[in-house]
């Protein structure tokens, strides 16, 4: 056995113990969901977090999710390489983005254990770097026309099209592309209209204003709770706005760790996100979340979080902690919710209007979360009630093994239908009307 192979089994050990101690510790806490969640107290777990995910296993033998009654799935397209996000163009085309977080330098025995652990996850190696175009022309639910739409990109993860030009949110930065209406492909060279730093929470989520001024683009932070100091965290745990005519950016709202998924809310024309929150206090705590976006507003990463509950490990700023709003909805902790889409009412038989959320799954947690694409209706451009599953069935029942990982949620291009990217499946799921 090589040297990396024992390294690997002793932190494996070390991560077990650690987990089984905290088991010990006492039951696990009530899920935090919903407008008025109970979060459990802070229990900082010290130098060795909570390490555990399962292995990706894939779907075999004509396995699929299992969606909530009235509803069913099928794969509206198979054999993609990590799909992550989804654009639905104009004329019924769909884009996915195809692309992978890629290893950093290992600094410590976690970051070792974490690197390992993904691996096995599939949630860290090669990056496909390209966009890929799906089209369903005879209606039938499944695409039966492929092609590379843009390749060569860098960890390419959110997609507009605004008039003639269609931008895409690389790790690095947003790149707008000229565009021609129909067009199977895109290879003329991009421009780049801001530059994010790369590393840390790498996707770069995109969403453009209703008049099509504006685009919003969500930057997540480098690290957990700035453990490298705010220094190294300048521009990032934010949503950002780029006016498409004058050429200018400037951060929309701040302290959102890392803010994936946006969509308008139609009947107030409020922005809403989806955000990661913090590692390292417990299963619960805090929670991940739904939240409306206010203009200037400020969220509490590193130094609060749900409203403004302290978090002792980081240097504290009392200032941004009196000014930290609350969020709207708790997601449940650790659930990684990653898509959002607004979903009209009458869209799938049985179900109000209310946002689809893709809830990527946990992998810090003793008992594991999320693995699902879950909606939660909205009554008067607010969260009315509690959360209804639309799929599940990703997650092995002992949570050893993942046959898939939802991500990137979209309305289909018949408006009645979802579309849901699982990363781990390879697969684009299609849900309808059973």
């Amino acid at each position: 056995m090589d040297v990396s192979a024992i390294f690997a089994r002793i932190v494996a050990l070390i991560g077990a113990v650690a987990l089984f101690w905290r088991k010990l510790q006492g039951s696990a806490p009530q899920p935090a969901w919903g407008t008025t969640p109970i979060v459990p107290e802070a229990k900082p777990q010290g130098a060795i977090p909570t390490l555990k995910m399962p292995t990706a296993r894939g779907w075999h033998d004509g396995q699929k999710p299992t969606a909530a009654p009235g509803l069913k799935v099928n794969a509206f397209a198979t054999g993609l390489q990590h799909p992550r996000w989804i654009n639905v163009m104009p004329n019924g085309d769909v884009l996915i983005a195809e692309s992978n977080q890629v290893a950093g330098p290992v600094r410590s025995v976690f970051s070792y254990a974490m690197q390992a652990t993904m691996r096995r996850a599939r949630a860290l190696g090669v990056s496909a770097n390209r966009i890929t175009l799906l089209r369903d022309a005879d209606g039938d639910g499944v695409a039966e026309k492929r092609g590379i739409f843009m390749e060569g990109l860098n960890q390419p993860f959110g997609m507009a099209l605004v008039g003639d030009t269609f931008y895409v949110g690389n790790t690095d930065g947003v790149v707008a592309f000229p565009y021609v209406a129909n067009a199977d492909r895109i290879t003329a060279a991009g421009r780049k209209l801001v530059s994010f730093k790369p590393g840390g929470h790498w996707t770069r989520s995109l969403l453009p204003s209703s008049d099509g001024k504006k685009l919003y683009a969500g930057v997540g932070s480098l690290t957990n709770i700035a453990d490298n100091g705010m220094e190294e965290e300048e521009g990032r745990a934010a949503i950002y706005e780029l006016d498409l005519a004058g050429g200018s950016n400037r951060i929309f709202a701040g302290g959102l760790r890392n803010a994936v998924g946006m969509a308008w809310e139609p009947t107030t024309g409020v922005l809403w996100t989806v955000v990661n929150e913090r590692d390292g206090l417990g299963d619960e705590t805090p929670p991940d979340y739904l939240t409306s976006v206010r203009d200037g507003g400020f969220y509490g990463w590193p130094y609060c979080y749900w409203g403004q509950t302290v978090d002792d490990r980081v240097p504290q700023d009392p200032a941004a902690v009196a000014k930290a709003i609350r969020p709207d909805y708790a997601l449940g902790g650790h659930t990684a919710s990653l898509g959002l889409c607004w979903v009209p009412s009458g869209t799938l038989p049985g179900f109000p209007d209310g946002m689809a959320i893709g809830q990527h799954g946990s992998w810090n947690r003793s008992t594991l979360s999320g693995y699902k694409l879950v909606f939660v209706p909205f009554e008067n451009g607010r969260p009315s009630g509690p959360a209804r599953d639309i799929l599940s069935g990703f997650l092995a029942p002992d949570e050893k093994e993942s046959y898939g990982r939802p991500v990137g949620v979209a309305l289909g291009p018949d408006g009645r239908s979802l579309l849901m990217a699982d990363d781990v499946g390879d697969v684009i799921w299609r849900v309808t009307g059973a």
